[in-house]
This record gives C-alpha cells, structure tokens and sequence, in this order.
C-alpha cells in the first residue's frame, strides 16, 4: 500500500519525491514476488532483508558473498532507453562470482542511485533484477533506491548488487587440487557481457550514434547486440558438481582471460588455451576490427565469447561436457593445464 502520510514539499522542492519512491516499491512487487524461494522470511519494506537458512545435510556451512554492479554498460541503457535487462546483469555479476566457489546464491539486494525517481523507470530495473534471481535461483529480498539530485544526471542512474550464497565446506571447489593433465571446459558468453565498455564506447564513439546500425553478421543492431544481458551460469555448474568433481571455476569478467584464469590456479601451472576452439565470434571481431585492437589486449579485456572456465581432470572431461550439454549449454574443452609459470598462454 502507498504511504499517503510520509510526504515532504520542503524535500521535493530540493528534488527528492519520496512518493515517487512509495510508487516504485508499488510497481517493483509483482517483479520481486517471482523470486520468492523457500528460506524468505519477510517481506520487502522492512530494515533488513531476512532468510532462515536451511543447512540440513551440511556438516560445515560456509556462507559466501559477492557484490558489483554494472559498469558503464549502463551508458547503453541510458542511449537505448532500455532498462529492462541491467538488473540481469547486475546478479549475474555477483552469482556467477559466487559459484565459483560452488555455493548456492540464496539472497540478493539491489542499490539503484539515480538523479530522478521515475518508478515507472525504477520498476524496469528491478524487473530485470527480478528475472536475474530467478535464473540464478535465489530470491530478491531487499534493495535501496537513492534519489540524488545534481549528484547524478536527471535521467541516469547507477545500479550495484550484492549476494549472498552457501556450501558446506568440504565441497567448496579446491583450486589447489588443479594439476597438470587437467582439462579446462568452456561455456559461452552471450556477448560482451557487463565487462569492457569503456573500451566498447570509445571504439564504437557510441554517444554519437550508430547503436541503431543493424548489422548482419550478427543479426540485429550494434545496439541490440552490445546491450544483451550477462549468462547466468548457476544453475550448470552447480548440477555439473553433483557427478563431477569440479577442481577451479573462472568467471570471465574485467581483465579477461588473462587475469581471471589465473585467480583459479595454483602456482607453477599454465593454462594454454586453444584459441581455435573457441572460434571466431562476429561481435568480438567487430570489435578488434573497429578499433584495431590487439588479440592479445581483446583476451586481456573481454571473455571473447566464452564466459565461465570450469577445470576438470582429463578422466571426468567428457562426462563433465555431457552433463553441461543436458543443462543446454554448448561446453567445449578449450585447453589444458601444463606446467610453467606464464599462467595464460593462448596457442
């Protein structure tokens, strides 16, 4: 129910409308009730966002947690007028995080910041967040919209997240078991994700245009292509640990293949990846192309088409790729673990 008490004409005239952010919360509570799951306790509106964790058949429940947000991918958004899908990708952001590890996201909350609360706006976003939980399968338990006036721009908004998951201790992924031999198993991206986009506008010069460019090597605009959402890889990757053993997960995120593959491996091994076996991808080589950008710099800064990195011993591979392709992904073994101290080596 809106509050017809709470109102300031003193604050509106500073240009904040707190009823405009009661109005918000109206719109946004079809989208939240679609993620709610078992655990939720309360209700949005309250102080705090509650869940009653259920550990059964755990022995050492660890609780593990991500936060971050969109980027300047948002930029997009603002240029398309396009709100609906950036609340996918700020919980994807966080979940795929998370299960790296090989937790279970259980709760998630949003932070919009904007320069104007239009809740029709507002609502858009947290659909998008909404539909993200439901993918990753935790539920929407809270969040924040903050109406900062000539902090941001009227009609811009920034947006963040944070998650929160669960896995008993003794089955948290163990990078330190990764050894020579091992196999390293790839699961596309839908694009370039929520990662790059400083580099993205430059090369594109998307404040000026061109986002409307229907191109047909990928089959709908520049736009279209650039602003699809962030996989969620939660649901795979924990199945894939139900049978396989699953030694190391890499998100793809900021600094591409170079620094997050690294973040899963212990000392004195290289993964070497076969670039041939993740093949040519048109919107990344539109990019390269558009911006004369080095191979090199294109995997130190995108996933360039694949999104997480699983590593499996050789023995498991295959069972792990059929388990992936019955979850619908297209997995491919993309390298494998060799000895040496460069980390990433791209062949």
């Amino acid at each position: 129910m809106i509050n017809n008490v709470s109102k300031s004409d003193s604050y509106a005239a500073a240009g904040v409308d707190i009823t405009a952010g009661y109005r918000a919360v109206e719109l946004m509570k079809k989208h939240i009730a679609r993620t709610n799951i078992p655990g939720v306790v309360s209700g949005i509106g309250g102080f705090g966002g509650l869940f009653e964790l259920d550990v059964t058949g755990m022995t050492r429940p660890v609780l593990v947690s991500g936060t971050d947000g969109v980027g300047t991918k948002l930029k997009l958004a603002f240029l398309m007028d396009k709100h609906d899908t950036v609340g996918i990708d700020c919980v994807a952001m966080c979940v795929n995080d998370i299960v790296c590890c090989g937790a279970k996201p259980l709760t998630f909350l949003d932070y919009i910041a904007c320069g104007r609360n239009v809740p029709e706006k507002i609502a858009e976003i947290v659909s998008g967040v909404a539909e993200g939980c439901v993918q990753a399968g935790c539920a929407l338990v809270g969040g924040e919209t903050a109406e900062m006036p000539g902090f941001y721009p009227e009609n811009e908004y920034d947006l963040a997240g944070f998650s929160v998951g669960v896995v008993d201790r003794d089955k948290l992924f163990d990078a330190s078991a990764v050894a020579v031999g091992d196999v390293m198993i790839g699961l596309p991206s839908s694009g370039v994700h929520s990662n790059g986009f400083s580099l993205v506008r430059k090369v594109f010069d998307v404040e000026n245009g061109g986002l409307d460019f229907y191109c047909d090597d990928l089959g709908r605009t520049l736009g279209e292509a650039l602003l699809e959402p962030t996989r969620i890889y939660v649901k795979p990757v924990l199945k894939l640990a139900e049978s396989v053993t699953v030694k190391a997960v890499s998100h793809i995120t900021g600094g591409g293949f170079y620094e997050n593959i690294p973040r899963s491996l212990p000392q004195g091994v290289t993964a070497c990846i076969d670039v041939n076996s993740i093949g040519p991808i048109p919107l990344f080589e539109r990019i390269a192309s558009a911006g004369r950008i080095p191979l090199r710099d294109m995997y130190n800064t995108f996933n360039m088409g694949i999104g997480m990195v699983l590593t499996v011993s050789a023995a498991e591979a295959d069972e792990a790729v059929r388990v992936l392709k019955d979850c619908g992904e297209d997995a491919r073994v993309i390298g494998e673990i060799v000895p040496g101290e460069e980390r990433v080596t791209l062949i």
